[in-house]
């Protein structure tokens, strides 16, 4: 089965969130194709359905001076950090193709980065069976993962630490776990690393978990193609 990925690059969130948006609302009405969203975020905070202010930890005004904006998302889970040297991903995949299975989903996500791990950096990472969501190495997350479903259609994600700021953890309680830390691919590998690379990675081993064929495609080419049909559509009817 084909998806498409598209790799928006540095972008902020409130930009790629109405890229977001739109591709779910076209993937609900079988417009397009399944379809992955690589990015990577200027550094925000974003509080998930289950979030607490409380778990932001550092005063607004200190945030604003930063330039660090705060949004309140429809995913599941609490608090967490995006910024410079993190790969965000977002599915924007109908489950209806995957089993129907929300859980099973998640749990195919962990893998990719599980398996990733192990293939390319012989690093032993883990999901957590009972509590926590996401990929662990020994008590330090390295990929969080919050989804959102509509219409069994997917939105949000997975955002997964390559050369990414630690420091800028310290500014929350990430997803409201307060004593376990933070890895990031750079953390444990002692340098940093080729982002672009890890961008291709990424998708090489979700094509592999979820049994898909990727296809790269510009974000702007899936929106205008859908727009352009639609206007001929309306002239011709």
């Amino acid at each position: 089965m084909e998806i498409f990925v598209c790799n928006l690059g540095r972008m902020d969130y409130a930009k790629t969130l109405e890229i977001q948006l739109a591709l779910h609302e076209l993937r609900k009405n079988m417009l397009i194709l399944d379809t992955l969203i690589l990015v990577e975020h200027e550094p925000v905070i974003t509080i998930g359905r289950s979030g607490k202010q409380e778990n932001i930890i550092v005063p607004a005004d200190y945030l604003r001076k930063q330039g660090v904006s705060v949004y309140e998302v429809t995913r599941g889970g609490d608090v967490t950090y995006h910024g410079p040297g993190q790969i965000v991903g977002y599915p924007i995949f109908d489950l209806n193709n995957y089993g129907k299975d929300i859980k099973l989903f998640i749990r195919n996500i962990e893998n990719i980065f599980i398996e990733l791990l192990k293939n390319e950096f012989c690093i032993e990472a883990h999901y957590d069976e009972k509590k926590y969501t996401g990929v662990w190495v020994g008590d330090e997350k390295i990929t969080a993962i919050g989804i959102a479903v509509k219409q069994w259609v997917t939105m949000h994600g997975f955002a997964f630490n390559v050369n990414t700021n630690l420091e800028h953890f310290k500014w929350i309680v990430p997803c409201g776990i307060s004593d376990k830390g933070v890895a990031s691919l750079e953390k444990l590998l002692g340098k940093k690393q080729d982002f672009e690379k890890m961008n291709q990675i990424v998708v090489q081993y979700l094509a592999k978990i979820f049994n898909v064929k990727p296809t790269w495609k510009k974000v702007q080419d899936i929106l205008g193609k859908v727009e352009n049909k639609c206007t001929n559509r309306s002239r011709n009817g």
